[in-house]
């Protein structure tokens, strides 16, 4: 039994490793030199979101880039009152220039009311880029800038980019970027290493016309969250040479974490609750060796509560495994310019989150914008 302990906290600590490696195998873009033309359509669901709507209107208002070239698509998903925008009127130096804004109804047709959001909006679209985000989030001022150069340099029809968390000086809060750090690192070291399979719909842009290409949806409109990390799964699978991920400073969407230990359950089984139908196997072994990686961390701490086992032997797992997240989690967060904090306590206390994530998304529901799931 011991032994298998130390093949999986071997394994694990290799995995980190190499998501390492492909993190630093993406070199930094935040080149802003050319001048801009791609046209992009912003897609952003909602439902119920009065307060958070208009700071992300108003962090497009100040984007560095020609009202002309994009329009805000507002997908409504059934909300308790019909929200009224006001024309937004661009800040940036004192002109008085407005950006198109369209707020539709969403058609609901399968059980995910986020892909329905996109495929109803993507009708309306008239530009080739579509760009969606969510409604709680607020975005650079070079947001479309970064995307328009990377765009005009490189051959590429989906482009992933980074997301980040606002916090407060909370453990909650901390505990989630933390969580959410490791993620974004994990998503960049897989595109490093060529094994791209997960991103956030918070910072996802593709063309119409691949989206198309890859019949949208289709195989998956039965499950309610993925709308970004199947349809990635799938671009990658058909036509991996023109998935890039954006890894710039200029690109990064800052988001709202959760601000109570319910809510925060409820959106990480919402999560967990898609990696059983991944097409990636790189994703799904990875997730395997990442959950036994905790659990394994688990049994290490036990052994070390009870005097079971050889102490110093466990006390090199625990440090093997908290030394390659931290270098990961650290890397990470330099560049999303996050400070980690609580990094000790949180590396203690997620595996019995994750654990209790996990084995509820298994057999539990899951409540997610008023509906459970």
């Amino acid at each position: 039994m011991i032994f298998v302990l130390y093949i999986i906290i071997f394994a694990y600590c290799l995995a980190i490793l190499a998501l390492i490696f492909g993190f630093a195998k993406i070199n930094s873009f935040d080149y802003l030199g050319l001048e801009p033309k791609t046209k992009f359509s912003i897609i952003v669901p909602f439902r119920n979101e009065a307060e958070n709507l208009p700071k992300l209107l108003n962090s497009l208002s100040k984007l560095n880039y020609p009202v002309d070239l994009f329009e805000v698509i507002l997908v409504d998903d059934n909300s308790d009152c019909r929200l009224q925008i006001a024309d937004c009127r661009s800040e940036r130096q004192g002109t008085d220039e407005t950006f198109q804004i369209s707020i539709i109804d969403n058609v609901r047709v399968s059980n995910s009311p986020k892909k329905d959001a996109i495929s109803t909006a993507i009708q309306i679209v008239k530009t080739d880029w579509i760009i969606t985000t969510d409604a709680d989030c607020v975005v650079h001022k070079n947001w479309l800038s970064a995307l328009d150069n990377y765009i005009q340099l490189h051959k590429v029809s989906m482009i992933a980019g980074a997301v980040t968390y606002h916090c407060e000086n909370s453990f909650l809060h901390h505990f989630q970027q933390l969580d959410l750090a490791s993620l974004q690192g994990a998503t960049m070291g897989s595109f490093g290493l060529r094994k791209g399979f997960m991103c956030n719909g918070a910072n996802f842009a593709y063309t119409k016309s691949f989206f198309q290409d890859l019949n949208g949806f289709d195989g998956n409109e039965s499950i309610a969250s993925g709308d970004d990390v199947f349809l990635l799964q799938k671009a990658i699978a058909r036509f991996p040479e023109k998935v890039h991920y954006l890894k710039s400073g200029n690109n990064i969407v800052i988001t709202k974490p959760e601000n109570d230990w319910k809510s925060l359950f409820h959106q990480r089984v919402r999560w967990a609750s898609k990696t059983g139908s991944y097409q990636s196997r790189f994703g799904i072994g990875l997730g395997l060796i990442v959950f036994g990686g905790n659990v394994g961390l688990l049994f290490v701490v036990c052994c070390l509560l009870f005097g079971k086992e050889n102490f110093f032997l466990m006390c090199f797992l625990l440090l093997a495994k908290f030394t390659v997240d931290f270098v990961l989690i650290k890397k990470t967060n330099v560049f999303l310019k996050n400070k980690t904090h609580y990094f000790l306590i949180s590396s203690l206390f997620y595996p019995f989150f994750s654990l209790s994530v996990a084995l509820y998304s298994l057999f539990g529901k899951y409540e997610w914008k008023g509906r459970k799931f």
